[in-house]
């Protein structure tokens, strides 16, 4: 296992806050909230080929922290390309059913950034807009919606239209 080291190096700038403090239009924690959502693992069958995926839509090399283990700091929540079977765990990867919502300054840049990297586009209908495609949903966000090489649910949402919940 390597060490963490001084955590972490500065990362997608859209997808991590180097400041340490929470963003302006991230939502308020609730008074006497006990938790914080720190990491996610996003199972993967060859953590290799996860590391150059995730670094290169990320922009970050993350850090490895075990055999079947790759850290990216996502603002304050790690996202973890595991491999189970790289980690001596007794079985294999399976793509998480649901999305992951990551916010990106630029969903432009971050749809480049995904084509680049080889992402599947998810398409489906959103009220009319193509899912696979930057468009602003009917919620308010702008929006993309693609699948990693190992069919886990990815949406990059463009930052400043974040919907929270709040009006």
């Amino acid at each position: 296992m390597k060490p963490l080291l001084a955590f972490f190096l500065p990362v997608l700038a859209g997808c991590a806050s180097t400041s340490g403090e929470p963003e302006a239009d991230s939502p308020p924690e609730s008074p006497g909230a006990s938790a914080h959502l720190f990491r996610i693992l996003v199972p993967v069958s060859d953590l290799e080929q996860a590391v150059g995926f995730y670094s290169q839509i990320l922009e970050s090399p993350g850090i490895p922290v075990s055999d079947g283990r790759h850290y990216f700091d996502c603002g304050g929540t790690i996202l973890a390309c595991y491999d189970p079977r790289g980690d001596g765990d007794g079985y294999d990867a399976e793509p998480l059913p649901e999305w992951i919502y990551l916010a990106v300054d630029d969903a432009n840049v971050a749809y480049e950034r995904c084509r680049a990297a080889g992402a599947a586009f998810e398409r489906f209908d959103i009220n009319g807009t193509p899912s696979d495609e930057v468009a602003r949903r009917p919620w308010g966000e702008v929006s993309f919606y693609v699948r990693d090489p190992f069919g886990n649910r990815l949406c990059f949402v463009e930052r400043e239209t974040m919907f929270t919940g709040r009006y």
